[in-house]
């Protein structure tokens, strides 16, 4: 019997070593269920802060960021910054809803800038017919009164046309004046009148044939671009300097219209974004042209994207800046030889001295690629005068039944420069000169957004 007790004395013992051990084993299991949950729990807590920080950073810098890159390419949108804490689903769906944000502004500044256009193209067409009524009587009045008074009034009326018309344009509005078949260097007269300045704009003529002339189509808006660089030019230059225009034919590749300042010049970023407008881009929002708008370059960049010119600018051998309207061939005709041109017109240098302004290379016209950082543009901003019909001339002091033809728009300000002149000079004998009209140039800032026009 005494082995029996001792037997299970030994069984009870070996039972209770094993319930200690799995015990302990149970104890060691448990606790690293609660370490290793622990860990877990740690390391779900930090991918929790993690995306929470990538939330916070994607509503307060990634998405302004982006918004801001679509008007400045050159800025920087910030990444993920804990992405080794962040899953990989997480991680595409913050880059989406970057994506999707970008993609939502776009949209609405698409809606936005439309709007802003509707609105300013039906606004500009009623300012433009007010002020087309205004200048048929300025011109009637002009052959009743001799007053120089009035005289200043119409070119101020002009003035306000070529604005408005450029921010028609810019809009989308069709330049909105119908032509004939116009001379090149009447075009140049044209554009000239409607400047401030004008006085200064010295033309050089060396067309091989005077009769060279724009077709129908495409006569106004050159007249509208060329009103735009001249205005440029003449804005960014002294006024004790003259701005030299130059007129050249170059074989079958068309025309070349160069306009030359003594003025400030553009730096690379700013000649960058002038030369990004000035091709042409095929769209350019109101909101990224700057607070006021320089729409100069802008609005030649939409007429060479509609009409098939093309326009240069690089510096000047004078010190500012030379912009090149290139007249392709399929844009040009000559004229009938019975088509009389206006007696201001600037008559063909016969000379064969070579001309003061060197002829452009292919190169120096062909259209200029936007750069790949540059901002779509500014802009640069050179305008042009609004449309209007031809009025009706009163009746001659000498013939009063005789009903005269009515003037194109270079006859128009053809005549207005010559009387103006006139009045000028006899006032400078009779007196001391009036004092000069108000200056129309440009913002300051227009050189510099292409700079918009040195723009």
């Amino acid at each position: 019997m005494g082995w029996i007790v001792a037997v299970i004395a030994a069984a009870a013992a070996v039972a209770a070593a094993v319930r200690a051990q799995n015990s302990a084993r149970a104890e060691r299991i448990a606790a690293a269920r609660a370490e290793l949950a622990e860990r877990q729990a740690k390391a779900a807590e930090a991918r929790t802060a993690a995306l929470t920080d990538e939330i916070r950073q994607l509503a307060r810098e990634r998405i302004p960021a982006a918004a801001l890159a679509l008007s400045h390419p050159t800025a920087k949108v910030p990444g993920l910054r804990e992405a080794a804490d962040v899953d990989g689903g997480s991680a595409r769906l913050l880059t989406e809803a970057v994506q999707a944000a970008r993609a939502a502004v776009v949209e609405e500044r698409g809606r936005v800038d439309a709007a802003a256009r509707a609105a300013m193209r039906g606004t500009s067409a009623k300012i433009q017919s007010l002020l087309n009524q205004s200048q048929q009587l300025l011109h009637e009045l002009q052959h009743e009164y001799d007053d120089p008074r009035i005289l200043q009034l119409d070119f101020r009326n002009e003035l306000a046309l070529r604005r408005t018309q450029a921010t028609a344009v810019l809009c989308d509005a069709w330049p909105g004046l119908a032509r004939q078949n116009s001379p090149l260097v009447e075009i140049v007269l044209g554009a000239q009148s409607r400047v401030a300045g004008y006085e200064r704009i010295k033309v050089a003529n060396h067309l091989r044939d005077e009769r060279l002339a724009l077709v129908a189509r495409a006569a106004e808006p050159l007249a509208i671009a060329l009103a735009e660089v001249l205005a440029n030019a003449t804005a960014y230059s002294h006024p004790d300097t003259d701005v030299q225009v130059t007129l050249q034919q170059s074989g079958g590749r068309g025309a070349f219209l160069v306009v030359d300042d003594a003025g400030i010049g553009m730096d690379g970023d700013a000649l960058d974004r002038a030369r990004a407008l000035l091709a042409g881009p095929p769209e350019v929002l109101l909101t990224e042209l700057g607070d006021p708008p320089q729409t100069g370059f802008a609005v030649v960049g939409r007429l060479v994207l509609q009409y098939g010119f093309n326009c240069h600018i690089e510096d000047s051998p004078f010190g500012g800046m030379r912009t090149i309207l290139r007249v392709p061939a399929h844009l040009l005709t000559v004229l009938e030889d019975d088509r009389s041109l206006s007696a201001l017109a600037p008559k063909p240098v016969r000379t064969q001295a070579s001309p003061a302004v060197p002829a452009p290379t292919e190169q120096e016209t062909a259209p200029v690629p936007q750069p790949a950082g540059g901002e779509a543009p500014a802009l640069p901003s050179r305008r042009r005068r609004a449309p209007r019909p031809a009025p009706a001339r009163a009746a001659s002091v000498a013939a009063p039944d005789r009903e005269q033809v009515p003037r194109t728009p270079e006859q128009a300000g053809a005549s207005w420069a010559a009387l103006q002149q006139g009045t000028l000079n006899g006032r400078s004998v009779a007196g001391p000169p009036s004092a000069p009209a108000p200056d129309d140039h440009d913002h300051p800032d227009d050189r510099d957004d292409q700079g918009d026009d040195q723009t």
